[in-house]
Formats: structure tokens, C-alpha cells, sequence
């Protein structure tokens, strides 16, 4: 009897910490399992650009070689260098001695030349006097002659002198013309050497930015010669870029309804705007890509001439797309698909990518962004990242929750990356 007492208590003893366990166990099974953490997005519907990315180079509408039009001896540099000038600046000036003295002379020849037709128009009209005299001498002695009062000698030699007063004004008429000739020359040598005198004073043909000066004072140079220095205008500046030849269709056809936006910087972000101006007239069959020129006013002198640029051409904008950031999109063997997250539970939806673009740079704009077209509403909360441990059914627990505003909603200024016009 007192066995079978010890053996009861002894089962008592063992059913406690047992029955205390069990309850630990069922307290564990009924907390909710933890979800797999992920990042997730929202899927919106925006109006998005479809543009054209290239490398473009940045090079000056106008450039001028400016060069000596007389020899002689730089007097002066008149300019810094790298200054912007002003269209008719003096840059340089060239000694004048050379030419003031020439010049000189050839005012006195001038000078001369006129007081020698003064002195032939005098003689002419003197002469002039004495031939009409002679002719009427020789007139009378004709007359006299035929009723036989003058001998026939006497009639001779009064003709002759009206014939040889004729003859002097004559001659004195064609020393008027030589000399009137003599100062026409005179004139035009003066005048050629004033020109050059002007020239002596080298100014700036066009507005722009002085490069380096060439020569420096004390330099003999020649005419037409050596370049002084090079003269580039920044605004309005010119940029060249390529496309493919398979957008140059739509590319005539849209610069045919009003000029094409352009956008160029050397990073990421545009440093200008312009307009596309000009489309080549042949295809570059050695990189399949034909040349276009846009012109930006580049009023704040950010596009520098000779430099690389990014450049993006906008064809249009497709309005209420639907968009998503890149790294939601996965490759599957069937295609590509997203993972959407629908309470807390992921799903696998297959989607159909119209093209890439990447935004410009903001703290919230996604890096690389994906248009599609079908698979997704807008609104549907999808992965970014973490989609490597999901399974189709599996509970997630995110990381970040987007609010309800999207955060791609500066993607109105973004390039195409991939995907024809």
C-alpha cells in the first residue's frame, strides 16, 4: 500500500513540468510568423517624356581668326587675354610711322598734281582766246584773198597760224586730262593708304571671348599672315550630336510641326536648353547615326566651346503612363514579372516593359525607372529590393512604406535609355 502512494506521487511530480511545457508550446504556435523584410514602391501613373540620349559637342556659331591686314610693328596689345570683347574693340595697334609718312607724300603729289591741271586749264583758256583770234585772222585772209587783195602766201600763212593755235589748244586740252588723270591716282593711292591706316588699329570682328594673344608688342608681322589671336562667340553657342538613323523619321517629322527642346550638360544635369536647328542632309554610314545642331542662348557662359556634353533631344510626352521604379522589375524564364504586395502577402505578376529611362538626380527619384505596359495598376505596392527570398504566397514585412504621394513625381525632365521613338 505504501508503494502504490509513492508511485502516484512520484507520476504527480513528472505530469507538472510537462503540462507546463505544453502550454509554452501552444503560447508559441499562436504568434503571427514574421514576414520576410523587403523594400517596397508604388506604381504610379504619370505623364512621361520619351527622349533621345547622346554625346554631344559643344562648339562656337561663330569663330574668327583675327589676322594683320598691313605689315609693320606691334605698337600695343590692347586686350587681356581670355577677356570677352565687344564687337569693334581694339585688340591690337600696329606703328603708323611708315604710313603717316606715305601718307604724306602722297598728299603733296596730290597737292601737286592739282596745281599742275590748274596751271593746264589756264594755258588751255589762253590758248583758246588765241585760236579763236587766228581762226578769225584766217577767215578775213581767205575772204581777202578770193577778191584778190592778199596774195596767196598771205592767206597760207594766216591759215597756218589758225591751224597751229588749234593744235595748242588741243595739246592743252589733253594736259588737262593727263593731269586730271594724275589726280584721280593720286586720290586713289591717298585713299588706299588711309584704309591702311585704319587697319593699323586691329578690332574685334565680332563679339566673343578672346584666346590667347599670338604676338606681343615689338613683334613684326606681315600682312595677312599670322594670327593674332582667335576670337569665339559663347552665346548664343552651338552643340553637335548623333542619333541613330532609325529615329531620323520621327525626328523630321516632329521638327517639321515646331523646333525640338534640346538639353545639354556635361553631367547628369542640364546646364541649358535650346533648340534643335539643324539636321544633316546624309547618314554617317560608318556609325549609322546622323548629325544634328541645337542652339542654346547660353547666357551664363556654362557651355564651354570644344567640350563633351550630355545631350537629350525630347521627342514628346506620353501622358498617364504607368511607372515603376527599375529594380522592381525581375527576369523570369517566362518573362519578366514583379513581385506586388497585397496584405502583406507577394505576389508574382508577370509585366511588359515599353522602355527605361533614368530621372535626373534628386534625393527621391529612383535611379533607373521602367514604363510598362500592362501587369500593374496604379497604386499596387510592389518589391525593390529583397525579392531573392520571396516565394509566391510568402508574408512580407517592409522596410519603408511609400506615403500615398508618389515619388516619382519629378520624372517630367527624364532621358530615354532604351526603346525606339
Amino acid at each position: 500500500m505504501q508503494a502504490n502512494k509513492t508511485l502516484a506521487l512520484l507520476c504527480t511530480l513528472i505530469c507538472i513540468p510537462l503540462a507546463s511545457c505544453s502550454r509554452v508550446v501552444a503560447h508559441a504556435n499562436t504568434s503571427p510568423p514574421e514576414g520576410v523584410p523587403v523594400h517596397i514602391a508604388r506604381a504610379v501613373s504619370q505623364d512621361v517624356p520619351l527622349e533621345i540620349a547622346a554625346v554631344g559637342n559643344v562648339e562656337a556659331v561663330e569663330s574668327v581668326e583675327v589676322k594683320p591686314r598691313v605689315a609693320g610693328q606691334i605698337k600695343e596689345v590692347a586686350f587681356t587675354e581670355g577677356q570677352n570683347v565687344t564687337k569693334g574693340q581694339l585688340l591690337f595697334t600696329i606703328d603708323r610711322d611708315t604710313l603717316s609718312r606715305q601718307q604724306a607724300q602722297q598728299q603733296a603729289e596730290l597737292s601737286r598734281d592739282i596745281a599742275m591741271e590748274q596751271q593746264a586749264t589756264a594755258i588751255a583758256a589762253r590758248d583758246a582766246a588765241s585760236q579763236k583770234q587766228s581762226q578769225s585772222e584766217a577767215d578775213t585772209a581767205v575772204k581777202l584773198g578770193e577778191l584778190g587783195v592778199l596774195s596767196g602766201q598771205s592767206v597760207k600763212q594766216a591759215v597756218t597760224a589758225s591751224d597751229t593755235t588749234r593744235a595748242s589748244l588741243q595739246a592743252d586740252k589733253s594736259a588737262i586730262a593727263a593731269a586730271a588723270g594724275a589726280i584721280n591716282a593720286d586720290r586713289a593711292r591717298l585713299a588706299q593708304t588711309q584704309l591702311q591706316l585704319s587697319f593699323a588699329q586691329v578690332v574685334a570682328p565680332i563679339a566673343g571671348r578672346a584666346g590667347a594673344a599670338m604676338v606681343k608688342a615689338g613683334n613684326v608681322i606681315r600682312e595677312n599672315d599670322t594670327t593674332l589671336v582667335t576670337l569665339l562667340q559663347l552665346a548664343p553657342i552651338r552643340v553637335t550630336f548623333g542619333v541613330p538613323e532609325q529615329a531620323l523619321a520621327e525626328v523630321q517629322r516632329l521638327s517639321s510641326l515646331g523646333p525640338l527642346e534640346v538639353e545639354a550638360g556635361p553631367g547628369d544635369v542640364p546646364l541649358g536648353k535650346g533648340r534643335l536647328d539643324f539636321i544633316d542632309n546624309t547618314v554617317d554610314p560608318a556609325t549609322g547615326t546622323i548629325r544634328l545642331k541645337a542652339t542654346f542662348p547660353n547666357t551664363d557662359g556654362a557651355l564651354w566651346p570644344g567640350e563633351f556634353v550630355n545631350v537629350r533631344l525630347r521627342l514628346r510626352v506620353d501622358a498617364n503612363q504607368l511607372v515603376v521604379p527599375q529594380s522592381a522589375i525581375q527576369q523570369g524564364l517566362e518573362g519578366k514579372y514583379a513581385w506586388r504586395i497585397q496584405a502583406s502577402v507577394a505576389t508574382m505578376v508577370p509585366v511588359t516593359v515599353l522602355r527605361t529611362y533614368r530621372p535626373p538626380p534628386s534625393p527621391q527619384a529612383a535611379s533607373e525607372v521602367a514604363v510598362l505596359g500592362s501587369g500593374l495598376r496604379p497604386g499596387d505596392m510592389i518589391v525593390t529590393e529583397g525579392q531573392l527570398r520571396l516565394t509566391p504566397g510568402a508574408r512580407v514585412s517592409p522596410i519603408d512604406v511609400p506615403s500615398s504621394s508618389s515619388p516619382h513625381d519629378s520624372l517630367t525632365n527624364n532621358t530615354v535609355r532604351n526603346g525606339a521613338p
